[in-house]
């Protein structure tokens, strides 16, 4: 089996980043990889479920967790366009998850301003693919807001 790059796989959480985009949710979206298959997949439904915890990762993992008919997540990686918030990596870290992989940086709702800490202790970590990608799809939606606020 061909194995795809984080490239590949940022890329298609990059497209439930478009969709919360097209559905006026902040675009983030995340997606949980097995044995080099994709298993689950969220965006940001924040609004549409009017819940502040359906957020793409919670919305992936719980998918995923579903699909394996399991709690835990310890052969799996977690790839997603923002860095997580800490609520987001506290649901990482319950799940055991194997690996997180995300595109752009978050210096005010991150969880790295906690630290790595935040995850299990076995789960690795990789940033900055994509990040212009990721990071372009938010500062378009967030321009996009403040152009409607002017109006």
């Amino acid at each position: 089996m061909e194995a795809f790059s984080n490239a590949y796989f940022m890329k298609r959480a990059l497209l439930e980043a478009q969709e919360a985009f097209n559905e006026g949710e902040v675009p983030v979206g995340a997606l949980v990889v097995s044995q080099n298959q994709i298993i689950a997949k969220g965006h940001n439904s924040v609004e549409l479920l009017r819940d502040v915890t359906a957020h793409a990762e919670i919305i992936a993992i719980t998918a995923a967790m579903q699909y394996l008919d399991s709690k835990y997540l310890p052969e799996c990686t977690l790839y997603v366009t923002l860095e997580p918030c800490p609520m987001c990596a506290g649901a990482l870290k319950w799940s055991q998850i194997q690996r997180v992989v995300y595109g752009a940086g978050d210096d005010k709702g991150g969880f790295m301003k906690f630290g790595k800490e935040m995850l299990h202790p076995r789960t690795k970590l990789e940033f900055g693919i994509l990040h212009d990608d990721c990071s372009a799809i938010l500062k378009r939606f967030f321009a996009e807001k403040r152009e409607l606020a002017k109006s």
